[in-house]
């Protein structure tokens, strides 16, 4: 037995040793790979975090070119915090923006590009105002009513301010948010005080043209213009015979003679 041992012991003593090299080439490998891997995640944490930063930045760009400056960064929060995807399109004539809920749980605003700033700001945070009221309120309350108003108004709230609206509109803003309507088109004042930060063009306001003289609508229709009925004007298409009333901001095209 003894005999075994001694002719053993060599090998055992080599076999000792070589486990003692592996462990420790182990304990050294694996020193190597945690700060490797340490390593690799944290590129992971900067590249995530500058791509983020990059969104960020990108979307604060294009909000920059559509609403005035002060309002760009509580608008990108609201974008963020109710995870909004924010779609700008060509200038539709029937709407200024509309909100829909996506089947993935997102939400989509689309929105008109328009160079008039304060009309896009104001109704970006309609379609918001209808976002939080559903959230809030739940689907089946009025698209807008009780509930939709009080939390436009809520909203609009921080943005009513000289940083944000020029001094002309103010006042005109804060009467309109005591009621505020389904579209800042049906307020006359409203429409007409925004009427003069909208890109130049060759409409008019009803008000604006004389009596008798002939208009196109948008849509292409030829009227004449009859007389002020309170607050609206009589207006009779030419093709038809038929009278209509048309709202004093309504915009139209004049018909020079």
């Amino acid at each position: 037995m003894l005999f075994y041992l001694f002719v053993a012991a060599p090998f055992l003593i080599r076999i000792k040793y070589l486990f003692e090299v592996l462990q420790e080439a182990v304990e050294r490998w694996k020193n190597v790979f945690f700060v490797f891997f340490f390593s690799v995640w944290q590129l992971i944490q900067i590249i995530f975090v500058y791509l983020q930063r990059s969104k960020s930045y990108s979307m604060n760009e294009i909000l920059a070119k559509y609403l005035p400056m002060n309002a760009v960064m509580p608008c990108f929060e609201l974008i963020r915090e109710k995870n909004i995807y924010l779609k700008i399109v060509s200038e539709r004539k029937t709407r200024h923006g509309d909100y829909r809920r996506l089947s993935s749980g997102q939400h989509l605003i689309t929105m008109n590009a328009t160079t008039n700033k304060y009309r896009f700001l104001i109704t970006f945070v309609h379609e918001v105002a209808h976002l939080v009221a559903f959230e809030t309120y739940g689907k089946r309350i009025k698209p807008h009513g009780a509930e939709w108003k009080y939390t436009f108004r809520q909203l609009m709230i921080p943005f009513i301010v000289p940083e944000v609206f020029p001094k002309q509109l103010l006042g005109v803003l804060q009467r309109h948010f005591r009621n505020p309507t389904a579209s800042s088109d049906v307020d006359s004042a409203l429409a007409i005080a925004l009427k003069q930060y909208d890109a130049v063009s060759d409409l008019s306001f009803i008000y604006e043209i004389p009596i008798g003289s002939t208009f196109r609508t948008k849509d292409g229709r030829i009227f004449r213009k009859g007389q002020r009925r309170i607050k609206c004007y009589d207006c009779i298409e030419l093709s038809t015979g038929r009278k209509y009333i048309f709202q004093p901001h309504a915009e139209v095209e004049l018909i020079k003679s």
